[in-house]
């Protein structure tokens, strides 16, 4: 399927179309999208991104078209485990519900224009150095153990990561020769307060995010590289994967904790990705000090059996962690610090019965905290211990009768 410059543009202008008409209709107004709203329009995203793969069948044939899925699947597995880390940089800036929407598609932007640049680079590294194979198994090879490793299997690390966003260069070197406010002023970049204009924290917390994509993109771009050398497919599966990110963040919002075996699966594909990878530069060596720089006969693994691979594996892990116990309460813990965190923030401004039917959920939650086993509940003490934020906001609730 060699792409024409023409059909590199129609692309690129469909691309650029669906973000603009994203920003206007859906994150323009800041607000939070109801769950009938993530549903629609994760569903459309996806939707066009398997309609995309349709084209392809249909105009470049089966080959291509697996090739295709096989890209967009890996992407989109690792960009549901790059939201984890979203969620700990929006929690640690404190960004409000209604302002989160305009911080992830800046991000995703930001994220698309980057991994264009290292797609590029990758196939100039391809084209001129098929050895860089070796260099792109390594990589994935090493990601896959650091995903692995008892510190990574025991979830986001939220405390450590929330001290790097705000002690990271970006938020010190704002601090230090930026007029920079502490205060949130809605979904506005910027904001006067006696007399001088200064940044509000969510152009930070944007540029924290896009900075932090570029760590993503060093594991993404050599796994799609491992299923096709088709740098068109390579970009389209990247485009398609990152636009429908936004929607799913709040569509599966309070899942993301109950995918605790999600590592595990994308340690596996990154693994298999990084083998396949090694057996193709194997299969086609040229240098010198591995078997005289003679190609070693050895099989190769087909891109149709590397989609079945990435398919079963995401089944396998995602009904694993729906089915797990501790992803259930995971998921029931954080969803009573989200309830407490956002009804201590709520105003005395807020619409009373907004704020009591905030405390509802809030109350249900806390039921299925209490009603964990013991082994599952939240350590005593802990930096956000989730039973002090709930204590707070029962005595703020009685202050308010």
């Amino acid at each position: 399927m060699g792409a024409s410059g023409l059909l590199w543009a129609l692309t690129v202008m469909m691309i650029g179309g669906l973000m603009s008409i994203d920003y206007v209709v859906h994150v323009r107004r800041a607000r939070v999208p109801t769950l009938r709203q993530a549903v629609v329009q994760s569903t459309t995203f996806v939707s066009i991104g398997v309609l995309f793969g349709i084209g392809v069948l249909i105009f470049g044939g089966p080959s291509l078209a697996v090739e295709y899925y096989a890209c967009y699947l890996t992407d989109e597995a690792l960009s549901v485990d790059n939201l984890f880390v979203f969620l700990v940089i929006i929690s640690s800036f404190g960004v409000p519900r209604f302002a989160q929407q305009k911080v992830l598609l800046f991000g995703i932007a930001f994220a698309l224009v980057t991994r264009t640049g290292f797609i590029f680079i990758g196939a100039a590294l391809i084209k001129n150095f098929h050895s860089a194979f070796y260099l792109f198994s390594l990589v994935l090879l090493v990601m896959a153990v650091k995903l692995a490793k008892p510190a990574a299997r025991e979830g986001r690390p939220a405390d450590p990561l929330n001290r790097f966003v705000k002690k990271s260069v970006l938020a010190r070197i704002a601090d230090r020769f930026l007029r920079t406010s502490p205060n949130y002023r809605g979904d506005r970049l910027f904001t006067v307060e006696n007399g001088k204009r200064m940044l509000t924290p969510m152009l930070l917390v944007m540029m924290t995010v896009g900075g932090t994509d570029l760590l993503f993109a060093f594991d993404s771009i050599p796994a799609l590289f491992g299923l096709t050398q088709n740098v068109y497919l390579v970009f389209t599966a990247t485009a398609f994967s990152l636009l429908g990110l936004r929607q799913l963040y709040f569509l599966i919002d309070g899942l993301l904790d109950r995918l605790v075996f999600l590592r595990y699966g994308l340690a596996v594909i990154l693994g298999f990705i990084g083998v396949k990878l090694a057996l193709e530069a194997l299969h086609d060596n040229k240098l010198p000090f591995i078997n005289s720089g003679n190609p070693v006969p050895i099989a190769k693994v087909s891109t149709p059996q590397s989609l079945a691979v990435i398919i079963i594996v995401l089944t396998i892990t995602t009904l694993a962690s729906l089915g797990s116990a501790r992803g259930r309460a995971r998921t029931a813990i954080r969803r009573a610090r989200r309830y407490a965190t956002e009804y201590l923030d709520v105003h005395d401004s807020t619409d009373p019965a907004e704020r009591n039917k905030l405390f509802a959920a809030l109350v249900i939650a806390e039921r299925q905290v209490n009603a964990l086993p013991t082994k599952y509940r939240p350590p005593a003490g802990a930096q956000d211990d989730v039973m002090v934020l709930l204590r707070r906001a029962h005595a703020v609730r009685d202050a308010h009768r």
